[in-house]
């Protein structure tokens, strides 16, 4: 680092769970964010401002008036533009070393395989079952950890997939791909707008350990919030012997 960086993250270095080594980590890391909505904006953001030296953004959708309740790394004069995009010019107006590349296409099994492949943490941000069925796939495939966040109306989850973890179990295990609920999407059911800031910022905080050695402590564990009472619940998750996406790729 140079005398630059070493002001810039200086309040990192001062952490003795961080401290040089681990903030060095931060600027050779990669992380794949998949989804630049409520849940992307503060994922995006704080990963930039931290330091993250590659930062992939994926998403296909443009940034539109109703977005800005809650997502918070995209402005006014910004709507119409793509979402992807956006997330790459509010990062480098807080951190311009960070390399960020946008890709403003749907997140398929295709593009995420390579995508996944070149990633160090993937960091799911979108809205529905398929792409974070898919999203899973490839870092079960890759070994990979995932960082996984859901908001919708006054509630939120969050917790961490890492499949090389022994007794860890993938998204799948928890949520089988055959039983998946009905879609509910902030268009028809509303979100409350502090929410996915919550989520995302745990999912940004989450991801930083794992980048920078830290190591995460929620494999495994599945946080719910209630945004009614702001109260947590935590709930443990094991691995299924017979999950249709990790059974098969592990040892």
């Amino acid at each position: 680092m140079d005398d630059t960086q070493l002001l810039r993250y200086s309040r990192h270095i001062l952490l003795n769970e961080l401290g040089i080594d681990g903030q060095e980590k931060l600027l050779a890391s990669h992380a794949l964010i998949i989804g630049a909505g409520g849940l992307g904006s503060p994922v995006s953001l704080y990963l930039g401002s931290a330091g993250v030296g590659r930062i992939t953004v994926v998403d296909h959708d443009q940034v539109d008036a109703t977005n800005l309740q809650r997502q918070i790394a995209h402005t006014l004069d910004r709507v119409g533009q793509n979402k992807a995009d956006s997330v790459r010019t509010a990062i480098a107006q807080i951190n311009p070393d960070v390399q960020v590349t946008p890709i403003t296409q749907r997140a398929d099994a295709a593009l995420l395989d390579t995508l996944v492949a070149q990633a160090d943490v993937v960091i799911d941000c979108c809205d529905n079952f398929e792409t974070r069925h898919a999203v899973n796939r490839a870092c079960v495939v890759h070994g990979k950890p995932l960082v996984s966040g859901a908001a919708i109306r006054m509630d939120g989850q969050v917790s961490v997939f890492d499949s090389t973890h022994a007794d860890a179990p993938c998204y799948a295990c928890v949520f089988p791909p055959e039983q998946v609920p009905e879609e509910t999407r902030c268009a028809t059911m509303g979100v409350f707008a502090p929410l996915v800031g919550i989520i995302g910022t745990v999912q940004a905080a989450e991801a930083l350990k794992i980048l920078s050695g830290m190591g995460s402590h929620m494999a495994g564990r599945l946080l719910m919030l209630d945004g009614r009472d702001l109260s947590w619940t935590d709930i443990r998750m094991g691995r299924n012997e017979h999950c249709p996406v990790c059974a098969a790729h592990r040892a």
